[in-house]
């Protein structure tokens, strides 16, 4: 319950055109579900609703790049080897230079990589990891020699459980983003960082594909961001502890006095 308040407030922010601070990136991640998911339709409405900085797709097949034909930008696709789709990013600024393919340690079946960009404030992986819950944090590891010190590692992590990659933080929404089967919910889509902080995050609607859109803004972190990340984890801490003992005092308090353990005299 907590998890999904904190998602709707992060909603109400954005639609409310919250100011963000200077360096901030609006970033969309989205499968697609390659051919019969989320078309260049689909991403065209999102990114007039949502306005983004940049959305990370996966599952892009080759007739996403019609997008910079509807609403310009830039646009970069990495498909898998011997696969009709793949990564894929699409830019509302130029870059300054197209994303870097990096490949990933092999999967039984698929053969996997990866897009990093360089945004000049920090780097953004996009991904679509293998399911072998030990392979896919393997390829995150090789992923990481590929980023600077500030960078965002957003996709499809096809992962349970935590992703284990030091350094990192996940900060992107707690709700599901996937239904296997259409009925076992899972958060697949994620997004970890370093050295950067998330200021808002939120799931989209699913549209077509199988998967929901992710939504995270993010920005460089100041030098005393932990120092503040510590002083407010710490208010809270504190803050609960108040609570549970204010409820504990309460709970004696209105205790009966049958329940009182008699004193055994002397």
């Amino acid at each position: 319950m907590i998890r999904r308040l904190r998602d709707l407030s992060a909603a109400r922010h954005r639609e409310a055109g919250t100011a963000l601070p200077p360096g901030a990136k609006k970033i969309v991640s989205w499968n697609l579900l390659r051919r019969t998911g989320a078309a260049v339709e689909c991403i065209v409405a999102l990114v007039e609703r949502e306005k983004p900085d940049l959305v990370l797709m996966q599952e892009a097949t080759e007739g996403i790049a019609a997008i910079t034909d509807r609403i310009g930008g830039v646009f970069a696709r990495a498909p898998l080897p011997g696969r009709i789709h793949g990564p894929a990013i699409w830019s509302r600024e130029p870059w300054a230079t197209p994303p870097e393919v990096v490949t990933l340690p092999s999967g039984i079946i698929v053969d996997r990589v990866c897009q990093v960009l360089d945004l000049g404030d920090f780097g953004v992986a996009n991904v679509h990891l293998s399911h072998g819950q030990m392979l896919n944090r393997r390829q995150l590891r090789r992923i990481e020699q590929h980023l600077p010190a500030r960078a965002a590692v957003l996709g499809d992590y096809n992962i349970v459980g935590p992703a284990l990659l030091p350094g990192f933080r996940d900060v992107g929404p707690r709700r599901s983003t996937h239904a296997m089967i259409g009925v076992a919910p899972l958060r697949l889509d994620r997004c970890l960082v370093r050295g950067l902080v998330c200021h808002e995050r939120a799931v989209l609607p699913r549209g077509l594909s199988d998967h929901r859109p992710i939504v995270v803004h993010l920005a460089p972190a100041t030098e005393d961001a932990p120092q503040r990340r510590r002083i407010r984890d710490m208010a809270a801490a504190v803050a609960r502890l108040h609570r549970e003992g204010g409820r504990a005092i309460r709970g004696r308090r209105d205790r009966p006095a049958s329940a009182v353990s008699p004193v055994s005299p002397g």
